[in-house]
């Protein structure tokens, strides 16, 4: 299936100087559900390039911080941001928070990870929901108590019926398909407001 990759957000990140349109997914996100504030602490989970950190990153301003990691070698780009470290880790092999250079949990933590896709939609599915449980697996040791969280989902029946399960931990769970997300695409996002540490 063809799309053109350099549709309007593309060229529009080209232009404001974001590495990639994701950007467009948060900023929707964040101004209708109000996810970041200035002075939060964000987690980035899988954020390489680094879009949502640019983002994030003038949102927070400069009472706040964002840790991002990744499996991809660090992004420079990204640490030259005042408010910004970026690690190059695995979520799984992370023991204590000190190791991202914080001494308490997150307000904040955010996901726009996504396997390598095959083209193969029950495979990319399956990997997909793998990183999602992983998430939903560490949340807990991340985020605060009231904090807020956004994750990318490849839709599906699994990933309907895991995230059912797991709408007891916020107060308030949503689901939205930004507009920058391309028609073919099947993922959407969830958002989840304040988290309940006990479910």
């Amino acid at each position: 299936m063809s799309f053109k990759v350099k549709d309007h957000y593309f060229n529009k990140a080209k232009k404001e100087n974001f590495v990639a349109r994701s950007i467009y997914k948060l900023e929707e996100i964040d101004k209708k559900y109000k996810v970041i504030s200035k002075g939060d602490l964000v987690f980035d989970l899988g954020y390489y390039p680094g879009s949502w950190i640019q983002y994030t990153s003038r949102k927070i301003g400069s009472e706040g911080k964002v840790v991002g990691i990744d499996i991809k070698e660090v992004n420079d780009k990204m640490n030259k941001i005042p408010n910004v470290e970026v690690f190059h880790k695995d979520i799984n092999d992370l023991k204590t928070l000190e190791e991202l250079g914080v001494d308490r949990p997150f307000d904040v933590v955010v996901s726009d990870m996504a396997p390598n896709t095959t083209g193969i939609k029950s495979v990319d599915q399956a990997r997909s929901l793998n990183l999602v449980e992983m998430v939903f697996f560490h949340l807990p040791k991340l985020l605060r108590n009231g904090g807020n969280f956004v994750i990318k989902v490849f839709d599906s029946n699994d990933a309907q019926n895991f995230l059912k399960a797991q709408r007891s931990m916020f107060k308030e769970f949503s689901y939205l398909k930004p507009k920058s997300t391309r028609s073919v695409s099947k993922e959407f996002f969830v958002i989840g407001k304040g988290f309940k540490h006990n479910g």
